[in-house]
């Protein structure tokens, strides 16, 4: 008997933490999608400095429904170069506050409706077509099955009450608040979700299964668990993205070991409030969770500076990171200097041109020798070329509206081309990417003939759109002429690496996938060649 009872204590907890992490993210994913996919746009555009970070943090966990999920998203930003270390620290620390919200919610005493809520959330879903609605159903379902979950898990968890060995454990963690840390810790690392973990500790509140002293140390604990997804997402990235990620494990462990040395006075506190405000168990861990987090980040957010500071000691090395940003687009240029405007608008049209070159140099490299951080700093190369090529478009656009001389708008014109072959460019070498990706995965293999000529083409190809945009950045017609010249090079080549290939095909010396991904590459290279040479008519055409 007592067997079965274990076996359905454990079945009813585990399938009810299934079905409350499945309602946390579907109920994110509802608010996702119902913001639409501005979320990287509010950590771009609202984090100019540390305290629009962390309201930034905040609003855009609440949406996510993960803190996780914001800090992962921001160590891709600072790895991107769309975020400074400072700004990073300010979104982390709205972040841990943001991801009190959950808590609140499971305060709220409505568990006996969950069934229902998660009806009309499926009702919503299936039998409404309007996608607004369908996201508002995404969101209410989320919202019964985090209740439902939850609700399930307290049922499993009632008989641990009259464990006497899980009494003890309490009691060990009443007496010694770095075991409760390292559960909480180790808790949330396994489930990845520290609302996870904070909706068990209110559930065993809630059932008398644990004192008040026992549970603060597992919610700090809780805190520094959460911190394990960051540092894994910045494996491999940048300096700064590994910093960013430091920076959160050392925010959460000191907010931790401050309020461990206070735990005496902090935990009649919580009790002071709950008597006051008259809050139920759930609540009361919700509050405890959310002037921690909220503590935490006024006694930790004058030291930001230092925080960036220490962690660059620790983690030291250049920043290698490619600015995403526009550096020269100032919009104040526009009305008051349409000339210094559009220099200014030409000096980042050389930038974009220059991740071209560097985005192309990389895709050879990672042809040659499959090293997949030549992949990802292609594919870094490609967003910033379109995040360019977007403010560019923009600022030109502007600049049109504004009286410029003849020349200027010749000039202007051209830019405008310019801009829309550079983006072109990064098509074309990420698809190169793409090629080498599918031969890598299934494993085709090119003759050393093949590889060679590929090689020269890359080379040929490099050297013409080096020659292309030093053309545009000096307006220099007779470099633009030696890249009509090369251009020509590269047609030529193309077609005698295409008959090539096709006498190694009927002689049997390559198969017919090597083929595919050869002849596709070569003529991805003669596109390239193709925009290096508009731009340089352009600049012949200033002549």
């Amino acid at each position: 008997m007592m067997e079965l009872n274990v076996q359905e204590m454990i079945f009813q907890f585990v399938g009810g933490l299934g079905i409350f992490l499945f309602g946390l993210k579907y109920m994110g994913d509802g608010l996702q999608r119902s913001a639409g996919d501005r979320l990287r746009d509010i950590l771009d555009r609202f984090t100019t400095n540390p305290f629009m970070g962390v309201l930034a943090g905040i609003v855009v966990t609440i949406l996510l429904q993960t803190s996780s999920g914001t800090t992962v998203l921001t160590v891709g930003l600072v790895n991107a170069g769309f975020m400074t270390l400072r700004q990073a620290i300010g979104v982390i620390m709205g972040a841990n506050i943001g991801t009190t919200v959950t808590a609140f919610i499971i305060g709220i005493p409505i568990k006996d409706y969950a069934l229902p809520i998660i009806f009309i959330g499926a009702a919503l879903i299936f039998f409404v077509k309007n996608k607004k609605i369908t996201y508002l159903g995404q969101i209410i379902f989320g919202f019964g099955g985090l209740f439902y979950g939850l609700e399930l898990m307290s049922n499993g968890m009632k008989p641990l009450r009259s464990l006497q060995a899980f009494q003890d454990l309490t009691v060990s963690m009443s007496d010694n608040p770095i075991l409760g840390v390292v559960i909480g810790t180790v808790f949330t690392v396994i489930v990845q979700s520290s609302s996870a973990t904070i909706g068990v500790l209110q559930s065993l509140f809630s059932q008398d299964a644990m004192s008040l002293q026992a549970a603060m140390p597992v919610l700090f604990g809780d805190n520094i668990g959460t911190t394990v997804t960051a540092v894994l997402a910045s494996i491999g990235a940048s300096v700064a993205a590994r910093r960013a990620a430091l920076t959160h494990v050392i925010f959460n462990l000191i907010g931790t070991t401050i309020f461990l040395i206070i735990l005496s006075l902090y935990t009649p506190f919580i009790s002071y409030i709950q008597g006051v405000l008259n809050l139920n168990e759930e609540m009361t861990i919700a509050f405890a969770h959310g002037i921690f987090n909220v503590s935490n980040t006024i006694i930790q957010f004058p030291f930001i500076a230092l925080l960036a500071v220490l962690v660059t000691k620790i983690i030291p090395g250049d920043d290698t990171t490619i600015e995403y940003k526009p550096k020269h687009l100032d919009p104040v240029f526009i009305e008051r200097s349409p000339s210094v405007a559009l220099g200014q608008a030409k000096e980042e049209v050389i930038r974009m041109s220059e991740f071209a070159y560097k985005g192309v140099k990389e895709a050879s490299k990672y042809v040659t020798s499959k090293d997949q951080k030549s992949a990802e700093k292609t594919a870094q190369y490609e967003e910033a070329i379109n995040n360019l090529d977007t403010k560019i478009t923009d600022y030109l656009i502007q600049l049109s509206a504004t009286s410029l001389s003849g020349e200027e708008s010749t000039r202007h014109g051209m830019l405008m081309d310019s801009v829309r072959d550079i983006e072109r460019i990064g098509d074309h070498m990420e698809n190169i990417v793409e090629l080498a990706d599918y031969q890598l995965s299934n494993k085709v293999k090119m003759t050393d003939v093949a590889m060679k000529d590929l090689d020269d083409m890359f080379e040929l190809t490099l050297t013409t759109l080096q020659q292309a945009f030093d053309a545009l950045d000096k307006w220099d017609t007779e470099k633009a002429h030696e890249v009509v010249k090369l251009e020509d090079k590269i047609d030529k080549m193309e077609r005698s690496l295409r008959k090539q290939h096709i006498l190694r095909l009927n002689e049997g010396e390559c198969t017919g996938s090597a083929g595919i991904v050869f002849v596709d590459m070569i003529s991805n290279l003669e596109r390239i060649g193709d925009h290096a040479v508009n731009i340089a008519e352009a600049v012949i055409g200033e002549e």
